[in-house]
């Protein structure tokens, strides 16, 4: 019954007037309320902090502390009560200064129940409409979270802080490093730490999607366009409207789409592919690139006004091999992973696993070290992943066989052309076992030199 009783909406009564409180508190109670009254300020406040009530009716003119100072300290035990200011006639200027700190609605005395009765009712809806959109706030808070960026050292620390600090501004942002290292976890902390977190990121990989489609996947297509657009659809700048659009690889994209794109992003208007009318856009832009985008402006490739316009705040992650100390946290991180994903117990890893997994050079940096440990789930028996449930590649990589050379780059461009070879130069299927993307793998193969025998 007890429980019963505080399901109903409640409703607080405080008035100085027996009479009123007594008549009121009738009336409300007849119509399945359940209600409080209270004559002063301090009996208020101690049946408020007793709560909760929905629906406050607040007397202005009361000895002692008066309704309107008594709202503003109600307001900050509950700020989603709604409160309801009555008055008399000649105090209208004082309810309309308790409207302006956040009333709900005012009456004049002498109250009409029915016109109460109504008010209290909109008040009660509005209340549950704001109560509703904070928990679905909440829930998408939840499901828009992102995975947390693991790393004990200095410099992913230095990351993670820089990302929340331009998190809380509208600042283009361009995310660097190599592939893999965790560029578009970077981006989504960003959005999950912004303003705009309510609103969707939106990801384009630009050195995934072909140059005669990049056009039409950004700013959209009309119905006839071109071939095979048989309907109206929309680009991806239109719909990250409030939001984040991550555009990764940028470095990837033609002269033609650069000229494009920077106008784009000063003016945040565009048209779609086939069409006239001028669309407006609100988004907010974070890129990434893997490329050396200065020597791509010394040769001519990339545009100096749209480098400066992408690279106003940059956030640079350093490859695994030069962060070693991460490499315990990340597997340890990616074991909960995909224990849970396999519905397997959490395994541990015995100390020459980890031992081989520290040492190891990790070309695809945390990519890569994800996949081994994703596999190494699979074949790993409890409680423990052991050094031969690892790949044998990345055995024979710490028992001596690894291509020596005197520089990073020399070892790289040895490993890619075992790889390449080992895979009968088969680009796409090279490029995954590198953890890179094929754009990259053939900016190296060029950068090196290499070709197929």
């Amino acid at each position: 019954m007890i429980e019963n009783q505080k399901m109903k909406p409640g409703i607080l009564i405080v008035d100085d007037e027996l009479s009123v409180r007594d008549s009121l508190s009738k009336w409300f109670k007849e119509d399945g309320y359940r209600v409080g009254t209270a004559e002063n300020a301090n009996r208020a406040l101690t049946l408020m902090n007793e709560g909760p009530w929905d629906v406050i009716l607040l007397d202005i003119k009361m000895p002692g502390m008066d309704g309107l100072e008594l709202q503003m300290r109600l307001k900050e035990i509950d700020r989603g009560a709604s409160i309801i200011m009555v008055t008399a006639f000649g105090a209208v200027d004082s309810a309309v200064q308790a409207l302006k700190e956040g009333a709900f609605d005012y009456v004049t005395k002498p109250v009409d129940p029915e016109h109460l009765t109504h008010l209290v009712e909109n008040a009660l809806r509005t209340k549950k409409l704001s109560d509703e959109n904070w928990r679905l706030r909440q829930q998408m808070s939840e499901l828009s979270g992102v995975e947390e960026i693991v790393g004990v050292s200095l410099q992913m620390k230095k990351v993670v802080d820089l990302a929340r600090i331009v998190a809380q501004t509208d600042t283009t942002v361009m995310i660097r490093g190599e592939s893999g290292t965790g560029k578009e976890m970077v981006a989504r902390t960003i959005h999950a730490n912004s303003s705009r977190r309510y609103f969707p990121i939106i990801t384009v990989n630009c050195g995934a999607v072909p140059e005669t489609l990049l056009e039409s996947e950004l700013f959209g297509h009309e119905k006839g366009a071109f071939t095979g657009a048989q309907y109206r659809r929309k680009g991806k700048f239109e719909m990250a409207e409030g939001g984040t659009i991550f555009l990764d690889e940028i470095g990837t994209i033609s002269q033609k789409m650069q000229v494009q794109l920077l106008r784009v992003i000063e003016t945040k208007q565009f048209t779609r592919v086939g069409g006239n009318d001028l669309i407006s856009s609100d988004f907010r832009v974070v890129c990434a690139t893997n490329r050396n985008l200065e020597a791509a402006i010394a040769d001519g490739s990339f545009r100096e006004d749209l480098y400066y316009r992408l690279n106003v705040f940059t956030i640079s992650i350093p490859p695994l091999r030069e962060r070693r100390e991460d490499i315990p946290p990340l597997v340890d991180h990616f074991i909960k992973k995909y224990a849970t994903l396999m519905n397997k117990p959490a395994m541990e890893i015995n100390p020459e696993a980890m031992d081989l997994l520290v040492r190891n050079r990790w070309q695809g940096n945390v990519r890569e070290l994800e996949n081994v440990i994703e596999r190494a789930m699979v074949l790993a028996k409890p409680p423990a992943i052991r050094a031969e449930d690892l790949p044998f590649q990345l055995s024979q990589v710490q028992s001596g066989s690894a291509p020596t050379g005197d520089s990073l780059n020399e070892m790289e461009k040895l490993h890619i052309a075992k790889i390449l070879g080992k895979f009968n130069w088969n680009i796409t299927r090279s490029a995954q076992a590198l953890g890179i993307d094929r754009v990259t793998l053939y900016s190296k193969i060029s950068r090196y030199g290499l070709k197929k025998p």
